[in-house]
């Protein structure tokens, strides 16, 4: 299971947002919809799922009904507060939203629409297991209004795949993929590099794979070894060994280089999508529910452990389903704590979250004090030079392997 939630204020039992939030309703408005289970927990994993045996007085086969009660919260909250809007994307995450049956995704897609209408084109995803993923179930998702299928593959490699603790097998990749796009679901497929064990080769194998495999976006994370999990107890007790900083930055390179030869074009740090043929300016194919987080708009998260974000106000659910069931049978909001990030907060984390898209982060929109360091980071190579000079921070490929460093000069 995940850390401890942040600390902030309490949240008020009701769910009620503050009369003076600046709501700006011209902010697109997203809803993620968290599915907490998973068959197994991964080495790795941080996040809020649980297992079968985990679960202590919550029922698999109720949550999609308990999660349409925080539906139903949601839009008395927003109406109440002025601020309902048609969602522009909606994502089922995870855990492995795909556990529970398609018909169960599908009646909470239905109750979010219902209750605050969705916007023409809008992007649906669902988080996927290779394992759960069939025709069926596939044509099940469509028929909801799904647009898009989100597919953990990790790796193609099966003693990498075994260090992640990952249970499916490779091969089901493909067969998910297919069976997704036959059915004319975008599609998406999720890579992990720099597991124990994983070599350069390794790598290599499982990015031509996954360009073979023909969906038109790719996202690449290295490995971070979080606090508490299964994979940081074997590194603490030297079972295995810690993932190797400069074979990452070398797998980063790797990936960036062949996607881009490929016809892929990065858009985030860990993201590459193929270019759209529409006549947009942006990419069709860029997750465009990923993009609202980043460039700070509006969204809901519902289930227990999600965290929301409405002009600025930030709340987050308890943890446990069990406790997020008994919040909302008790006509009470699940919201566990609540924040509004001070002046310098809100400067970090957009500085954090902007200058990890291509499209980079304004200059102007930095206070003048911290301006000053956009040079030093053009003669170190991590700010494109050209960019800067037409008033845009964007990061080469150098600044993306150490874009933290950037956002330290920016902000300090």
């Amino acid at each position: 299971m995940a850390g401890p939630l942040p600390i902030g204020d309490p949240a008020p039992v009701d769910g009620r947002l503050p009369a003076d939030l600046p709501i700006d309703l011209s902010v697109p408005f997203s809803a993620y919809l968290h599915v907490p289970f998973c068959r197994v927990r991964c080495g790795y994993c941080d996040f809020n799922t649980y297992t079968s045996s985990e679960l202590r007085g919550a029922r698999q086969d109720e949550y999609a009904d308990t999660l349409l009660a925080e539906i139903s919260l949601a839009r008395r909250v927003l109406a109440e507060a002025g601020a309902l809007r048609p969602m522009d994307t909606v994502f089922f995450g995870g855990g492995t939203p795909t556990l529970l049956p398609a018909g169960d995704l599908a009646k909470m897609l239905d109750a979010a629409a219902s209750a605050f209408g969705i916007a023409d084109g809008a992007e649906v995803t669902v988080e996927a297991n290779p394992d759960t993923v069939t025709p069926d179930v596939v044509r099940t998702l469509v028929d909801a209004g799904v647009t898009r299928l989100s597919i953990g593959m990790q790796s193609a490699v099966p003693h990498v795949l075994a260090a992640l603790d990952r249970t499916h097998q490779p091969e089901n990749v493909r067969t998910a993929v297919d069976a997704a796009k036959d059915a004319g679901l975008a599609v998406s497929v999720d890579l992990i590099y720099g597991a124990p064990g994983e070599s350069l080769a390794d790598w290599e194998a499982s990015l031509d794979e996954a360009i073979a495999l023909g969906s038109d976006h790719i996202s690449a994370y290295a490995l971070i070894i979080e606090d508490g999990t299964k994979l940081a107890r074997q590194i603490r007790r030297g079972e295995v060994a810690a993932p190797d900083d400069d074979l990452q930055a070398d797998m980063y390179e790797l990936v960036d280089a062949r996607l881009a030869d490929a016809g892929f074009e990065w858009y985030e740090v860990s993201n590459w999508a193929r270019p759209s043929t529409g006549s947009g300016t942006e990419s069709d194919n860029r997750s465009r529910h990923n993009l609202a987080y980043w460039r700070g708009s509006d969204w809901w998260g519902f289930g227990p452990g999600a965290h929301s974000h409405v002009a600025g106000l930030r709340w987050w659910n308890v943890k446990h389903p069990a406790a997020y069931a008994q919040r909302l049978a008790a006509s009470e909001s699940p919201a566990a704590g609540t924040e509004r990030p001070d002046p310098q907060s809100h400067l970090l984390e957009r500085v954090l979250l902007e200058t990890r898209l291509s499209d980079g982060m304004a200059i102007s929109d930095l206070p003048e004090g911290n301006r000053t360091g956009v040079a030093g980071l053009i003669a170190d190579g991590l700010v494109d030079a050209a960019s800067a000079f037409a008033g845009r921070i964007r990061l080469t490929l150098k600044g993306r392997l150490l874009a933290d460093a950037v956002v330290r000069e920016l902000t300090d």
